[in-house]
């Protein structure tokens, strides 16, 4: 394959299509259309009491609700993620991130080991890549044979309609992120010490091959963006805007209700006859702040 750091073939990028013009004069947005950090964090916390909401509307109810999120690398898929989880119960709305699969998963059918993580009934299960992995990760890397990869674009489509047809909601948003930015992201990772762990082989790799992964995508949607579970996509070049788009939208697939529970009275303490050993005998960590 040709090596080339000029233009990307026409379409081969991940560009914002909708333009920022709207932002002249908004005083939410910064010169260059992006989201101003206060009203970004605002908005951020009016968002995540949204989620608190929907959880216990969920466990009300009983739903099964399964989001996958999925896109290129530094797209900002674990950004949002965090935010989710960030006010929200780790008993109600798990996230599944698995690592690569072991000798005796690689034998089993392919969706096998992602079965067991689905959510049950009152649950938000979030997959940080899925079952997707094989139809872009491994596609682009060459980590899948060519009948491996056809299997799978003819029977994920049937194993989702499936899990639909079960009562279950599938939500399925793909991060997406333009070459200028995510060299831009992948070049700050590299700067910083601190960050340098997040810049894996495999991104290094991906963003080589940056076309092939926009082929990979396009094959994915061609074949997996269906009525029951269609894709929704997040432009991601502003960090800000994309986490909030995508809470929002989450929000927005749902009628849910205000189930928060009420205040608790708190119990008063139960006096019972106690001697406690002396506290000098236990080991306390060093006070050095």
């Amino acid at each position: 394959m040709e090596r080339s750091d000029g233009p990307l073939p026409p379409g081969a990028d991940d560009e914002v299509l909708a333009t920022m013009s709207g932002t002249d004069g908004d005083e939410r947005y910064t010169r260059q259309g992006r989201l101003k950090k206060r009203y970004y964090e605002d908005e951020l916390t009016r968002l995540q009491e949204e989620l608190v909401k929907l959880q216990y509307w969920v466990q009300d109810q009983g739903l099964k609700v399964l989001i996958i999120f999925e896109g290129r690398g530094s797209a900002g898929k674990g950004g949002v993620i965090k935010r989710i989880t960030e006010r929200t119960s780790p008993r109600i709305v798990k996230l599944v991130a698995l690592p690569k699969p072991t000798e005796r998963e690689q034998s089993q059918w392919y969706f096998q080991r992602y079965v067991e993580h689905l959510p049950s009934a009152g649950e938000i299960v979030m997959f940080d890549r899925s079952w997707y992995n094989r139809s872009n990760v491994e596609w682009v890397m060459d980590y899948c044979t060519p009948e491996q990869h056809q299997e799978f674009l003819r029977s994920c489509p049937e194993f989702e309609r499936m899990l639909v047809r079960s009562g279950m909601t599938v939500l399925k948003y793909w991060f997406s992120v333009s070459w200028d930015e995510q060299r831009k992201r992948f070049e700050s990772r590299n700067e910083e010490p601190l960050k340098r762990w997040k810049l894996s082989d495999i991104d290094l790799e991906e963003h080589r091959l940056y076309v092939k992964y926009s082929m990979a995508k396009d094959t994915t949607f061609q074949f997996t963006d269906i009525k029951q579970a269609p894709w929704f996509v997040v432009p991601s070049d502003d960090k800000r805007s994309s986490r909030l788009n995508c809470i929002s939208h989450i929000l927005d697939q749902f009628h849910y209700a205000d189930v928060l529970p009420d205040p608790v009275e708190l119990p008063s303490r139960e006096d019972i006859p106690y001697v406690r050993p002396p506290m000098q005998e236990q080991t306390f960590v060093p006070q050095v702040y």
